[in-house]
């Protein structure tokens, strides 16, 4: 399907799963990045590149005739630079169908194993976890005042095909995190470009969507499995506090809940195509042995937004 234009504010990770089915499909992807060598990069894959940093606004002729618009660029402390330098030329655009912006489930802070929904409140354990709220009242602002069509999505783990724990195995660096009780909630990438792409076939401006599986699981846990897959031995656990932890490594571990993902089921109709972290892992390992035999193999759906 032709016609679609697809601007991604930050065009890494998270984005590039959905942006590169939606290219495949026809659509036309821009995305932004903060180097001439991603730019160069970016378009050998197929893609339109602009940079981006708060210093280096876009021209505003770049949002011209673009019909999706996807922001995954975390806020700093000088808050989100994407609503700073563009706020007011997004709320120009007549043409816009949807918009997504990519939070965390970071924003419901610490329930000590609990679950929360998109309905709880917002409790942030750190300062990264509150310039996300702040973030998210300003893009849901644009849409109460400015009727920008907003969507937000607070997402778990990010893990897919090269953000995963073999490499670490492989290269005898992985650690098995021991704290009692502790569990996170996580998303395979592909599962989370079916979740934008359901949205934008489906949108309701002010939603807000928790991205996540159907299992919370330890991340010992995790650890242990990937290394059963690769037929080896996992590394002993560790005591959290003797785990020589980055400092952002280790503020994960302040929050411990469950996240529910009833609403994206319920309302969008997404059924998961790595609904644990078991089968997210053995696809993983499936995928590298696909690229391996036949590195050029790709496959795409039609993707038409409502």
């Amino acid at each position: 399907m032709t016609g679609f234009h697809l601007f991604c504010f930050g065009l890494g990770y998270s984005a590039s799963a959905a942006a590169q089915r939606l290219a495949a499909s026809g659509w036309t992807v821009t995305g932004t990045c903060r180097s001439a060598d991603k730019a160069t990069v970016l378009r050998e894959a197929g893609f339109s590149a602009v940079r981006f940093e708060r210093d280096r606004p876009v021209d505003a002729t770049a949002l011209h005739r673009v019909s999706h618009l996807l922001v995954s660029i975390p806020p700093t402390a000088a808050g989100d630079p994407v609503l700073a330098l563009h706020g007011a030329d997004i709320a120009a655009m007549s043409g816009l169908a949807w918009l997504g912006y990519l939070s965390t489930t970071g924003v419901y802070g610490n329930r000590d194993g609990g679950w929360v929904d998109e309905t709880a409140p917002l409790i942030p354990s750190g300062e990264r976890g509150r310039r996300r709220v702040a973030a998210e009242q300003g893009w849901l602002a644009l849409w109460r005042d400015r009727g920008v069509p907003v969507h937000i999505f607070r997402l778990a783990g990010i893990y897919g095909p090269g953000r995963g724990p073999f490499d670490a195995l492989r290269a005898g660096t992985a650690k098995r995190v021991d704290k009692a009780g502790q569990v996170f909630s996580r998303i395979h990438v592909e599962d989370l470009a079916n979740v934008l792409i359901a949205s934008m076939r489906r949108p309701r401006p002010g939603a807000v969507y928790n991205v996540c599986d159907d299992d919370p699981a330890p991340p010992a846990a995790v650890v242990a499995y990937a290394a059963e897959l690769l037929g080896m031995e996992p590394p002993p656990l560790v005591p959290l506090d003797a785990a020589a932890l980055s400092p952002i490594a280790r503020s994960f571990y302040d929050d411990n809940k469950r996240v529910s993902n009833r609403l994206i089921k319920a309302e969008l109709g997404v059924s998961l195509r790595y609904p644990d972290f078991r089968a997210g892992l053995a696809a993983i390992l499936a995928d590298e042995a696909c690229r391996n035999q036949h590195p050029s193999a790709s496959s795409a759906e039609k993707i038409t937004p409502a």
